[in-house]
């Protein structure tokens, strides 16, 4: 009852925000749920004063924090491992080589530019495999608070935008094949929404072409990097506290610091690999994909609400400068690597 008391009224803003924000974004797929629930975040928190922001704090920071974790759990249920290696196997150089870059690049502009540490952790992850899915997976991991959270999301949302209304033209410029194209958007698109997006375009301009499955696997496959990253980043953080608390004379509660979800998304991957090999259809988990993806639009709602709109636009050069470096230097990096193994 503490609990229902405590956090009901924010849970139940972040869910009436989360509801039409789901709906907008499968009506407009290369926006998503996500950037719409923080965009309708952050208007409705310039409305809310006094009492009533104290009221609903509680259930904001719940839904932000437990709830995000809880849709990266139910995101492994979306992980057939076999059928993504196998498929994804030919892809898996360009996507090992545009990871690398642009986690590369990330951490290079951050020393350079004396960017924040987190949201360049974050901006480098979300570039490099899956956009929103990647640093919803993250951020919890390095403790990101919910205005580093919007920063990052808010970059890597830009620049889907931009890669899926001009990949398709640029792809047809440089005369790629359409296996060519789906290995490009695939490594080289942040969202899976716009790699589908960017692919169906294409679809449309070459009919027949069928890239959007190919397309689709590639992202899929780059997916599964969330798994190592995540797990080294939590015991580098895990690492670091244990360091800094034997330095200070204190001890340090694992429990508190190492992202356990993790190792329950992992296992909701594992699960779901077997019960597909025993004869479990796909479509099975479905329902678990759609309710991680609402979830997600559920946490961003929260995080919206946490953000300060004038002040996210005052610090944003930075952050999109990298962004745009992290998008570049992925891009091209993908093209070479089809170039040196003949696929273009």
């Amino acid at each position: 009852m503490e609990f229902i008391k405590k956090n009901s009224v924010g849970i139940l803003l972040c869910l009436i925000i989360a509801v039409p924000s789901f709906f907008l974004g499968k009506l407009f797929p290369i926006v998503g749920g996500p950037v719409f629930a923080i965009l309708l975040g952050m208007i409705i928190t310039l409305f809310i004063k006094g009492k009533f922001r104290d009221y609903i704090s509680g259930g904001v920071t719940f839904t932000s924090k437990k709830i995000l974790q809880y849709a990266v759990i139910l995101l492994g249920f979306g992980l057939n491992l076999t059928s993504i290696v196998q498929v994804g196997a030919q892809s898996l150089p360009i996507i090992l080589a545009t990871i690398t870059t642009s986690l590369v690049i990330s951490f290079m502009l951050y020393k350079l530019m004396k960017a924040p540490a987190k949201i360049s952790t974050l901006i480098g992850v979300g570039s490099s495999i899956c956009g929103g899915s990647a640093i919803a997976a993250t951020a919890p991991v390095i403790d990101a608070d919910d205005e580093e959270i919007a920063q990052s999301i808010s970059v890597i949302f830009l620049f889907n935008i931009l890669a899926a209304l001009i990949f398709p033209t640029l792809g047809g410029v440089l005369g790629l094949s359409n296996e060519g194209f789906a290995l490009f958007a695939g490594t080289a698109i942040n969202d899976t929404s716009s790699v589908t997006a960017a692919a169906s375009s294409w679809d449309g301009i070459h009919p027949g072409a069928n890239t959007l499955d190919s397309a689709t696997i590639v992202k899929l496959t780059r997916t599964l990097a969330i798994i190592p990253i995540t797990l080294c980043l939590a015991l580098y953080r895990t690492r670091k506290a244990k360091k800094q608390s034997s330095g200070a004379g204190a001890k340090v509660s694992l429990k508190k610091i190492f992202p356990f979800f993790i190792i329950f998304f992992v296992l909701a991957s594992v699960i779901t690999t077997f019960a597909v090999s025993f004869g479990v259809p796909n479509s099975f988990f479905s329902p678990l994909k759609e309710l991680s993806k609402f979830f997600i639009i559920m946490a961003m709602s929260a995080i919206g609400l946490n953000t300060n709109i004038v002040k996210l636009i005052k610090s944003g050069a930075k952050p999109i400068f990298m962004g745009l470096c992290c998008w570049i230097g992925i891009s091209v990096v993908s093209l070479l690597m089809q170039h040196v193994l003949g696929i273009w």
